[in-house]
């Protein structure tokens, strides 16, 4: 019997003590939501202070009213959901929400700087056309300098162009049709044929012939 005395006497400590620990809670929030009120009535007494001195002024400037908005009163004010205090009161909160606006007007002024210089992009891709497959290969083997196989030129154009999907077959035709041009040069090893650019004066020498076989 002393036993559940005993217990019953400390359960009682217990809520006792939470009891009193909720009620000071409680008061402080009271506390603290009475001081947020208090400074949001200030800042609505202000505004209204305000917008009565700016009416007066426009009144005396003869310039017309815009659609009047029905003036909240002490009365009749919703007072909006308890916020986070922040660090300095009232005060504190207008320079936060004054940084943030700025800080907004810099990011848009930003992106309206940044947005003309899509259209220079444009213009620069146009300044720079796509190169045909002949002056690929052509290029191609005047930079090698040394016969390549229609396999290699294939290759490494493929490597350099990989979104035009180039093709071994492809690339063996206009080489032969370079060839027909006199601007390539054929030559076979055992199986294999080789291709390279001739020099100038070959080309010349080759296109004098040419001409002179058709006249």
């Amino acid at each position: 019997m002393q036993e559940s005395t005993t217990v019953s006497t400390g359960l009682t400590s217990q809520y006792a003590a939470q009891v009193a620990s909720d009620i000071e809670h409680n008061a402080k929030e009271q506390e603290r939501i009475s001081a947020d009120i208090a400074a949001l009535q200030e800042q609505l007494t202000t505004l209204q202070h305000d917008h009565s001195v700016l009416v007066n002024v426009q009144q005396a400037l003869g310039i017309a009213p815009a659609p009047a908005r029905p003036a909240a009163t002490r009365d009749n004010t919703t007072v909006p959901a308890p916020r986070k205090k922040t660090p300095g009161g009232p005060e504190g909160g207008k320079r936060t929400r004054a940084k943030k606006a700025a800080t907004g007007s810099q990011g848009r002024t930003a992106v309206k700087k940044s947005a003309p210089k899509k259209p220079a992009a444009k213009a620069a891709d146009a300044k720079e056309p796509q190169l045909t497959l002949v002056e690929l290969v052509r290029r191609h083997l005047t930079k090698q300098g040394e016969p390549r196989s229609a396999a290699e030129v294939a290759t490494a154009l493929d490597t350099a162009h990989a979104e035009r999907g180039i093709k071994t077959t492809v690339v063996r035709t206009t080489l032969e049709n370079l060839v027909a041009k006199n601007q390539a040069q054929r030559t076979k090893q055992g199986s294999s044929v080789y291709y390279t650019v001739p020099a100038p004066a070959e080309q010349t020498t080759a296109a004098a012939s040419d001409k002179a076989q058709a006249d």
